[in-house]
C-alpha cells in the first residue's frame, strides 16, 4: 500500500522516469544490499534519463526530418565523393553547430544530398540542439503567405530560433524579388548565431545567378559562403541502387 501512494504520488509529480524505477527496484531482487544512497541514485538517474528522452522526442518531432537518418547509417562505402573525415568531425557532439557554421551538400539529384542533410539535424538533435527541415519551395510558399496575412515577422523570428535550419533543393530554380528578400532577412538573423544546411543540385558558383539581383545575391553567399564547408557528392544515383532508402 505504502508502494502505491509512492507511486502515485510520484506520477502526480510527472516523475515518470522515477516511478518506473521504483516500481522496478520493488521487485528486483539483492536490491536491499545496495545503500540508500546507492538506490536514491538509480532513481535519480532514471528520471533524468526519462526526461532527456522525451525532450529527444519532441525536438525530433518539431524538426520535421524528411527522412528517419542517422549518422550511423550514413554509406561511406558507396563512392560518392564523401569525405570521411570531413563527415565525422562534423558529426563529433555537432561542433558545427556549436560554432555557428553552415553545411553546403552539393550533388545530383538522388545522391544522398536530403539523406545526409537530415542525418546531420538527427545527431544534432540528439546532441541537444533544435532543428527544423524544409524544401525550398514550401518554405518560400510560407514566407509568401506570411507576408499576406501580416505574419511575416513571426514565422521570420521563428525560424531564427532554430540551431539548424535544412532547407532542401535549394536553389533549384531562380528567386522572386520577394524571395531573395525574405531569405537575404533569414541569413542576416542566423548569420554567425545558427546554422543552415543547404542541399542543391547546382554548385555554389550558379547561385549567384540563381538569386538574380547582384547586390542582394551579394549579401546572402557572404552570410552563407564564407563560414560553411561544401560537401560534393557525385556518382550514380543511391535511388536506384537502395530502392530510396537514401536520396
Amino acid at each position: 500500500m505504502l508502494n502505491q501512494q509512492t507511486l502515485e504520488k510520484l506520477h502526480a509529480l510527472h516523475l515518470q522516469g522515477m516511478a518506473e524505477a521504483f516500481r522496478a527496484q520493488a521487485e528486483q531482487a539483492g536490491i536491499t544490499d545496495l545503500s540508500f544512497e546507492e538506490r536514491f541514485a538509480l532513481l535519480v538517474d532514471q528520471q533524468w534519463n526519462w526526461k532527456q528522452s522525451r525532450a529527444l522526442e519532441r525536438r525530433l518531432a518539431k524538426a520535421k526530418l524528411r527522412h528517419r537518418a542517422s549518422v550511423e547509417d550514413i554509406d561511406f562505402r558507396t563512392p560518392r565523393g564523401l569525405d570521411r573525415t570531413l563527415v565525422r568531425s562534423l558529426i563529433q557532439d555537432s561542433g558545427w553547430v556549436r560554432e555557428h557554421l553552415n553545411i553546403f551538400l552539393i550533388g545530383p539529384t538522388g545522391i544522398g544530398k536530403s539523406f545526409l542533410g537530415c542525418a546531420l539535424a538527427e545527431k544534432a538533435c540528439r546532441d541537444g540542439f533544435t532543428a527544423l527541415y524544409t524544401r525550398a519551395t514550401p518554405l518560400f510558399r510560407d514566407l509568401a503567405l506570411a507576408r499576406s496575412d501580416g505574419s511575416l515577422r513571426t514565422l521570420l523570428a521563428r525560424l531564427a530560433r532554430f540551431d539548424v535550419l535544412v532547407v532542401d533543393d535549394w536553389a533549384m530554380a531562380p528567386l522572386s524579388d520577394a524571395e531573395r528578400r525574405d531569405f537575404l532577412e533569414i541569413c542576416e538573423d542566423r548569420y554567425q548565431r545558427r546554422s543552415t544546411v543547404l542541399t542543391s543540385q547546382l554548385p555554389v558558383a550558379k547561385w549567384h545567378e540563381q538569386i538574380g539581383d547582384p547586390t542582394l545575391a551579394d549579401s546572402i553567399l557572404d552570410r552563407l559562403v564564407h563560414n560553411a564547408h561544401r560537401i560534393e557528392m557525385r556518382g550514380e544515383s543511391m535511388r536506384k541502387k537502395r530502392g530510396g532508402k537514401e536520396e
